[in-house]
């Protein structure tokens, strides 16, 4: 029975921690009898984040402003730091953990991971690093890979994983990454198969936190496209958003909150306009839609370097925050359907959830015969653990 530790600093978005929650998942595919412990800084309890066999430790969470900088809501950042630091190096030290997997930065947002991951290496976990396909500018991923937070990474870390393609950006050669990465493809949850609704547009800003500019977009959409049914989605950071009083978008168009993914909501409709976030986009590609991506520029040009690539593969089209609804009218009275095995002959494969849990599988194994006679049982009941 082995045992793994997923981190994820979490900012102002689900991405991180959706990402580990679906590789988690993939290891109990195989793995029914394994433990899985998800540190997460989330401040929302989303639904889908619930699941048999899966637990969760939550430590206090840093909102990422607009200019980037982390920040807690009540608590100086210097107490929130170190409440972190205790909770994971905590949880490490209770379950002992076989494989710890962090997500994005090797130490945490502020170097609280450290005890911990020194505490897991001398006894004996294998530690992995997890990145997302894009991380931001190379010039900036350069410069934060040369400071502290990045010192001793091809030493601590026993394997990278990046939950994407080289196709679509190499991380040794754009960023300077001083290991060689697995790349595992994108990791997603696939959509139930459903019948496309002719007509239906669905609209989406992730998370929702900073996504005011698209859902308005959408409401546009709703006038100019008099023969579509709209559905906003509103991730849990979304702040209230007042639909419309025109009386001419009764019954045209609706809100929904809290969708546990919007993978589903995809597979039915025929055209999708959203921000360029992983998690969205990627639920987009795998349900066989070709997505207006409306990226944000700041405080990261992550989602902007990911509509503008995926364009030029032909799998998406690109359009400024403050496109005319008018303009983005036109692209969607076209098909916005992939044709299949467009994905797969552009270099795409949606597998990575599978591919990296095989990958931490394969490490949590190697060692444990060793590990097994000097650790002691599973402390299930531990204090901080839900």
């Amino acid at each position: 029975m082995s045992r793994y530790l997923f981190s994820s600093h979490d900012g102002f978005g689900l991405g991180h921690v959706r990402r580990n929650s679906l590789i988690a998942k993939a290891i109990l595919d195989t793995e029914p009898d394994a433990e899985v412990i998800l540190v997460t800084g989330l401040a929302v309890r989303p639904a889908w984040l619930e699941h048999t066999g899966i637990r969760t430790v939550r430590v206090p969470a840093l909102l990422k402003d607009t200019d980037g900088a982390y920040r807690h809501a009540d608590l100086p950042f210097e107490q929130a730091i170190a409440q972190r630091a205790t909770a994971f190096r905590t949880t490490v030290e209770s379950f002992r953990p076989d494989v710890v997997v962090i997500d994005r930065h090797p130490y945490g947002t502020a170097g609280e991971l450290r005890s911990g991951l020194d505490l897991a290496r001398r006894a004996g976990a294998a530690v992995v690093l997890g990145l997302r396909d894009v991380l931001d500018e190379p010039s900036q991923v350069r410069a934060e890979l040369a400071g502290d937070g990045w010192a001793g990474v091809a030493d601590v870390f026993d394997e990278v994983l990046v939950y994407g393609s080289e196709v679509l950006c190499d991380h040794v050669s754009e960023y300077g990454l001083p290991v060689r990465p697995r790349y595992c493809g994108w990791v997603v949850g696939h959509p139930t198969p459903a019948r496309r609704e002719n007509g239906l547009l669905v609209v989406t800003a992730g998370g929702g936190g900073d996504g005011a500019n698209v859902f308005k977009l959408g409401v546009g959409l709703a006038r100019a496209l008099p023969n579509r049914h709209t559905i906003l989605v509103a991730g849990p950071y979304a702040a209230d958003h007042r639909m419309s009083d025109d009386p001419a978008l009764a019954g045209r168009i609706e809100l929904k909150r809290d969708v546990p993914g919007c993978g589903d909501l995809f597979a039915r409709a025929d055209a999708v306009v959203q921000m360029a976030g992983y998690n969205s986009t990627v639920e987009s590609l795998a349900a066989g839609i070709r997505p207006v991506l409306v990226p944000r520029r700041s405080p990261r040009r992550e989602q902007a370097i990911r509509a503008s690539r995926l364009t030029a593969l032909g799998l998406a089209d690109m359009v400024d925050e403050g496109a005319p609804a008018d303009e983005v009218a036109w692209l969607l009275n076209r098909s916005r359907l992939l044709a299949d095995g467009q994905l797969s002959a552009a270099g795409l494969e949606l597998d990575g959830a599978h591919t990296a849990a095989a990958a931490l599988s394969r490490l949590a194994q190697a060692p444990l015969m060793i590990r097994a006679r000097c650790r002691p049982p599973s402390r299930r009941g531990a204090r901080g653990l839900a």
